[in-house]
C-alpha cells in the first residue's frame, strides 16, 4: 500500500465488488449497510460469549467452517520441529546430557515388571508428578493436543472453567481501566487549574505519578513519601538535616569523600528526571573495540571428511565449513532437517568451488555433488573428543584458563561513557558457523561467514583514542555518533541485518530504555478508554479502511497479536496482525476465530479465540470474494498507518505498547487484591499463579518444552526419594521403641507409589551418588595439594574412603533382607526422628508446590510476561509487600538488569 493512501479518504474512492484498483485492494472502499444487515440476520448475536480469552485447548464443537482447518499453502511450512529427515541419524545415546540429566526411572532400571500407575486416577493420594502421560505419537500433529485441566488452569474448586472466569475478570479489569483513566485525567485537570491559580503543583494523595523519585527544591523528603502521608520512605535513605550534623559526622564524610575517589559512587539515574530526555546520548565515549574469534585451526591430517567412503582433502576454508556441520551431528533436529541440509550443502559446494575443490589422498579431483554420500562422522568424533578432553580437565586448570581468558578480555568488558565506567554487553564478534534460526526458518543451515575488521564500524568519542584493528587490517569506518548508543556495528551475511555492540543490560542506558518502555505503558492508562471507545465505534464504520484499522486494534488489544511488518521475498514467511493473509484465519460461526500462521522468529502461532459478533462479521467481510489464499485480510492497512493513528492518542503509542500495558495493568490489579499468608514457597506459587493469569489473559503462550516430561519425572523421583527417607526414619523409630507401633500400622507402611523395584533402583542410585561425591572430593583435595606444592594422595586413600559407600550398600542389602532399619546417628531418640520427619514433610510440600507450578505453567510463557511485559516494579512491590526475597523471582542477571526497579520503589508503589 502506498504512503499516499494516508491522505486520500477511501470513502471517496469506492470500488465495485470483486474488482481490484490500482493500489491492489480487493476490499470495497465502502461497506453498504445492506451487507451489514444481511450478515446480522445470518449470524444473530451470541449470548454468553467469552471474547478476549483464548480457548485454544477448550472443547472443539463440530460446526460450519469457512475453510480447511489446515490453512492453505502456509500449512506446509508449519510442521512441528523435530527430526524431519529420513537420512542417517548421527545421534548416539551418550551424545546428549549424560546420565545425570536422565530421570531416575529411565537410568536405573534393574528389573522388569514395574508397578503400573493409573494415569486416569484423580485420587488425592496419587502425587501430581506420578501421573505420567501416555507416550506421544511420532507423527506430526497439525493442531496442539488438548491440555489437561492443570495445564490450562481449570479451577479445582469450581465447575466453571478458568477461561470463563478469566473472561469475566478481564471485562472487570477493563471497566476498572476506564474508571482509572477518567480519574487520572480529572486529577490532572484539577491539578493544572490549581497550578495556574497558585503557581504550584499539587501533590496527589491517591496516586504516585511514576517510579522516579523527584526531590523538592527546599527539603530532602521524597515527594512519594509526602503523597503517601505516613507511608515509609522509598528505599533511598533520607538525608540528614543540618541540625543533626556534627563534627564527628563531618569527619566521617571527609573520609567517605576520600574513599569515593577510589570507588565510584552508585549512579541512581532513575532519580534524575532530566537524564535521557534529549536525543544526544553522550558527550564523551571511550572503549577498546571488539574481540575477534580465534583463527581457524586446520584438522589433523588423519581427520578427514569422507565422500562415498573416500577421505577428502580440501582447502582450509572449505574444511572449516565441513567442520561446522560435522561438529554438530548430535543436534539431529538441525542436521536431519532437509532445509538445513540443502542450504548447508549449497554453501559448502560453493566454497569448495571457490577454493579449488576436493581431492582424494592421491591428489585426484573429486566432484562432491551428492549430500547423501558425505560422511562427517570422523570430524564429529574429533571435535567430540576435544570437548570431552576439555570437560575432563582438572578444576584448577579450568580455573587458570578462565582467568587467562578474563584477563585478555578485561579491557573490552567496560567502556567510559560520559566519564562513568559502564559494562559492555556483547563485545565479542560472532564466530563463523552455520545459521540455525528459530522455527522453520528458510535460511537455516546457511554459512555465517567470518566477520573481518574491514566490515566493522566503530563509534567512539572524537577526543578518544581509536582502538587498533588486528595487524594488517583496518576498520571500515570511524564514527562519532552521539545520538547512538552502540559502540561498534557490522552487517551479517545471512539476512543482511546489522549487529551492534551495545552496553550490558544493567547499564544506565539499557535501564533507561526499559524504564521508558514501562512509563509509556503507564501513560496509556490515561488514554485507554478513549482508544477502546473509538475502535469499538469504528468497528461499524462504513469506510473499509477505518473498519479494518479498528478490527486490527481490537485484535492487538484483546489478543496481544503483534502488528507485523512487510517481508522481502528472501525473508522468513512470518506475519503479524496487519499482514495476516486469507489462509491464516479460519472462521467458525457464530463467533470463533482460528489463527494459524508463522509469527515472530518463525514460531507457529496457533490460537482459537472467541470475538465479539461485530469483529467476527468484519473478518467475514474482509475475507469476501474475490479474496483467496495469498491475499491480505487487512489490505487497506499497514503497520505504519496503524502506528501513526495510535500516536494521535499519545506520543510514542504503538501496537507494541498494548502488550506491555495489558500485562502490567492486569498484574497490578491482581496484586492490589492479594492478601497472602503462608510460607515463602506458597507465596512464590501464588505469584506465579498471578503471572500465569496475566499470561492467559494476555495470550502469552509457548509450546510445551520437549524436556518437560523428563523434568517432571526427575522431580517426581526427588519427591519419592524424600518419601523413602521418611519411611526409613519411621522404621528407625520402631527400632528405638517397638511400642510406638500403637500409632497404627498404616503410619509405618510404604506409600503406594514406592514399589520394591523403585526402592532397589533408588538404593543403587544413593550408593553411586555417594561414590561420586567421595571421588570428587578426593580429586579436589589432590588438586589443592599439587597447587600448593605438595604430593598427591595415593589411590589407596580413595579406596579407603570408598568403604563408606560400600557400607551403605551392605546396610541397604541387610535392610531389604530383614525388613528392619537400624536407628542412625548419635543418641537417636523418638523426638529427633519426629523433628526429621517434620523437615522432610516441609521439603516434600515445597517440591509438590514446584511440581504443581511447573505443570500448570508448561503451556504459558511466564518468562515472557515477567521479563518483557510486566513492569518489574510490580514484582518488586510483591517481594516487599509479602516479604519474599527478590531472588525468588529474578535471577542474578535479571537483578542487575532491573536494578533500577528494585531500588526505586517501595511496597506502596502503583503502576
Amino acid at each position: 500500500m502506498s504512503s499516499s493512501d494516508d491522505d486520500v479518504p477511501l470513502a471517496k474512492t469506492p470500488m465495485s465488488k470483486g474488482t481490484m484498483n490500482g493500489n491492489g485492494h480487493k476490499s470495497d472502499g465502502i461497506i453498504p449497510k445492506s451487507v451489514d444487515k444481511a450478515m446480522d440476520k445470518a449470524n444473530p448475536p451470541v449470548a454468553n460469549g467469552a471474547p478476549g480469552i483464548s480457548i485454544r485447548n477448550g472443547p472443539m464443537d463440530e460446526m460450519e467452517v469457512d475453510g480447511p482447518e489446515v490453512n492453505g499453502k502456509a500449512s506446509s511450512k508449519r510442521k512441528a520441529r523435530g527430526s524431519m529427515g529420513k537420512g542417517k541419524s548421527y545421534k548416539k545415546a551418550s551424545d546428549e546430557d549424560g546420565e545425570d540429566e536422565e530421570p531416575l526411572s529411565k537410568r536405573r532400571r534393574v528389573s522388569k515388571g514395574k508397578k503400573k500407575v493409573d494415569s486416569k486416577s484423580d485420587s488425592d493420594d496419587t502425587p501430581l508428578v506420578s501421573k505420567k502421560p501416555k507416550a506421544k505419537s511420532p507423527t506430526v500433529m497439525r493442531k496442539p493436543v488438548k491440555a489437561s485441566e492443570t495445564a490450562i488452569g481449570e479451577s479445582e474448586d469450581s465447575d466453571a472453567p478458568l477461561g470463563v472466569k478469566l473472561a469475566k475478570e478481564k471485562a472487570t479489569i477493563q471497566k476498572r481501566a476506564e474508571k482509572e483513566a477518567k480519574a487520572i485525567r480529572k486529577e490532572e485537570k484539577e491539578g493544572s487549574a490549581k497550578k495556574q491559580a497558585n503557581g504550584t503543583t499539587p501533590l496527589s494523595s491517591k496516586r504516585k505519578s511514576s517510579g522516579v523519585k523527584k526531590e523538592d527544591s527546599d527539603d530532602d523528603v521524597p515527594l512519594s513519601s509526602k503523597a503517601a502521608g505516613k507511608r515509609n520512605a522509598v528505599s533511598k535513605p533520607e538525608a540528614l538535616t543540618p541540625k543533626k550534623k556534627s563534627k564527628a559526622l563531618k569527619k566521617e564524610e571527609t573520609e567517605q569523600d576520600r574513599e569515593a575517589e577510589e570507588e565510584e559512587e552508585e549512579y541512581r539515574w532513575w532519580e534524575d528526571p532530566t537524564k535521557g530526555d534529549g536525543t544526544k546520548k553522550w558527550d564523551t565515549l571511550e572503549h577498546a573495540g571488539v574481540v575477534f574469534p580465534p583463527p581457524y585451526q586446520p584438522l589433523p591430517k588423519n581427520v578427514q571428511m569422507r565422500y562415498d567412503g573416500t577421505p577428502m582433502r580440501m582447502a582450509p576454508e572449505a574444511e572449516e565449513v565441513a567442520g561446522f556441520f560435522g561438529a554438530m551431528l548430535n543436534s539431529t533436529h538441525n542436521v536431519e532437517n532437509p532445509t538445513f541440509q540443502k542450504n548447508f550443502f549449497d554453501d559448502f559446494t560453493k566454497v569448495l568451488k571457490e577454493t579449488g575443490g576436493a581431492t582424494d589422498n592421491e591428489g585426484n579431483k573429486v566432484n562432491i555433488k551428492e549430500f547423501s554420500k558425505c560422511d562427517f562422522q570422523p570430524i564429529f568424533d574429533y571435535y567430540d573428543a576435544q570437548r570431552a578432553e576439555k570437560k575432563a580437565l582438572p578444576a584448577a586448570e579450568k580455573k587458570q584458563l578462565k582467568a587467562e581468558k578474563d584477563a585478555a578480555e578485561a579491557p573490552y568488558m567496560y567502556c567510559m561513557w560520559d566519564g562513568r565506567k559502564q559494562k559492555v554487553g556483547n563485545f565479542r564478534v560472532e564466530p563463523p558457523s552455520l545459521f540455525r534460526g528459530r522455527g522453520d526458518h528458510p535460511k537455516t543451515g546457511r554459512v555465517k561467514k567470518r566477520v573481518q575488521p574491514e566490515q566493522i564500524t566503530i563509534n567512539i568519542g572524537s577526543e578518544a583514542t581509536v582502538p587498533a584493528p588486528p595487524d594488517g587490517h583496518r576498520w571500515k569506518e570511524i564514527k562519532h555518533d552521539k545520538e547512538g548508543t552502540w559502540l561498534a556495528m557490522w552487517q551479517e551475511n545471512i539476512n543482511g541485518a546489522y549487529k551492534y555492540v551495545m552496553l550490558a543490560a544493567n547499564s544506565d542506558i539499557k535501564g533507561q530504555s526499559d524504564y521508558k518502555k514501562f512509563e509509556r505503558a503507564r501513560e496509556l492508562k490515561k488514554h485507554i478508554d478513549h482508544v477502546r471507545k473509538d475502535y469499538e465505534k469504528e468497528l461499524r464504520s462504513e469506510v473499509m479502511a477505518e473498519r479494518q484499522r479498528a478490527t486490527a486494534v481490537y485484535l492487538i488489544d484483546q489478543f496481544a497479536l503483534r502488528a507485523g511488518n512487510e517481508k522481502g521475498d528472501d525473508e522468513a514467511d512470518t506475519v503479524g496482525c496487519c499482514s495476516l493473509k486469507f489462509e491464516h484465519i479460519t472462521l467458525k460461526p457464530p463467533n470463533k476465530v482460528i489463527f494459524d500462521f508463522l509469527g515472530k522468529d518463525s514460531i507457529r502461532f496457533y490460537d482459537e479465540v472467541e470475538v465479539v459478533p461485530q469483529v467476527f462479521k468484519n473478518l467475514k467481510i474482509f475475507k469476501k470474494s474475490p479474496k483467496t489464499d495469498g491475499d491480505e485480510i487487512f489490505d487497506r492497512l499497514t503497520t505504519t498507518q496503524l502506528n501513526k493513528h495510535l500516536s494521535g492518542y499519545m506520543t510514542g503509542l504503538t501496537a507494541k505498547v498494548f502488550r506491555t500495558y495489558n500485562a502490567s495493568f492486569t498484574m497490578a490489579n491482581l496484586l492490589r487484591d492479594m492478601k497472602l499468608t503462608g510460607s515463602v514457597a506458597e507465596k512464590v506459587v501464588d505469584y506465579n499463579e498471578a503471572n500465569r493469569r496475566v499470561a492467559i489473559l494476555c495470550n502469552h503462550k509457548r509450546t510445551v518444552a520437549a524436556a518437560h516430561e523428563t523434568q517432571m519425572e526427575k522431580l517426581g523421583d526427588r519427591i519419592k526419594g524424600l518419601k523413602y527417607q521418611k519411611w526409613r526414619v519411621k522404621q528407625m523409630m520402631l527400632d528405638i521403641d517397638s511400642k510406638i507401633k500403637k500409632k497404627g500400622a498404616e503410619y509405618f507402611e510404604l506409600e503406594d507409589d514406592l514399589d520394591q523395584e523403585w526402592i532397589l533402583e533408588h538404593q543403587n542410585f544413593l550408593v553411586e551418588e555417594q561414590r561420586q561425591k567421595i571421588e570428587k572430593k578426593f580429586n579436589k583435595e589432590n588438586e589443592k595439594l599439587v597447587a600448593e606444592g605438595g604430593k598427591e594422595m595415593k589411590h589407596k586413600e580413595l579406596e579407603e574412603r570408598m568403604e563408606v559407600a560400600d557400607d551403605l550398600a551392605k546396610k541397604f542389602k541387610k535392610e531389604n533382607k530383614s525388613g528392619k532399619v537400624e536407628a542412625e546417628g548419635k543418641g537417636p531418640t523418638i523426638e529427633k526422628c519426629e523433628a526429621s520427619l517434620e523437615k522432610l514433610d516441609q521439603r516434600i510440600q515445597n517440591m509438590l508446590f514446584q511440581a504443581k507450578d511447573k505443570e500448570s505453567n508448561k503451556e504459558v510463557a511466564l518468562g515472557t510476561s515477567k521479563i518483557n511485559y510486566i513492569d518489574p516494579r510490580l514484582t518488586v512491590v510483591f517481594s516487599k509487600k509479602f516479604d519474599v526475597p527478590i531472588e525468588k523471582f529474578f535471577s542474578k542477571t535479571l537483578r542487575e538488569k532491573f536494578d533500577w526497579a528494585i531500588k526505586s520503589v517501595d511496597e506502596n508503589w502503583e503502576f
